[in-house]
């Protein structure tokens, strides 16, 4: 395949597209969950949790999302699901189980649908 020729995206059911739009919508959400990267900052969040969405400015959507522990309701919200995996790991999940609840399947189910993928993003 040529540099000038790409794959057509092809959408995994289930999945919200994160694009320039929703990178805007979640820049607050997504920059806290950045700050994660210091343990001090998590735990932070830990002591509290609304004082510290307070302190990014998060959207109320995206502090009800973050209360409820509401993956989809984060994602809708603009949430990267790679930055939503810095929020994910103090709650004790991975980006698998964030995978598996943003497309309502079992975390053994999302695996299995992962792997049935071939690398150009079809099913093999």
């Amino acid at each position: 395949m040529s540099a000038t020729q790409h794959h057509e995206r092809q959408p995994i059911e289930g999945t919200t597209l994160f694009d320039g739009d929703m990178a805007q919508r979640g820049y607050a959400l997504n920059a806290m969950c950045y700050s994660f990267n210091d343990a001090e900052n998590r735990e932070e969040f830990r002591r509290d949790e609304e004082a510290y969405c307070r302190k990014y400015n998060l959207t109320p959507a995206q502090r009800r999302a973050v209360a409820e522990r509401d993956v989809l309701g984060m994602i809708a919200a603009g949430g990267n699901v790679y930055y939503l995996a810095k929020l994910a790991g103090i709650w004790g999940l991975n980006v698998q189980d964030l995978g598996a609840a943003q497309t309502g399947m079992s975390v053994d189910a999302f695996k299995a649908k992962l792997l049935s993928y071939n690398e150009y993003g079809g099913a093999a």
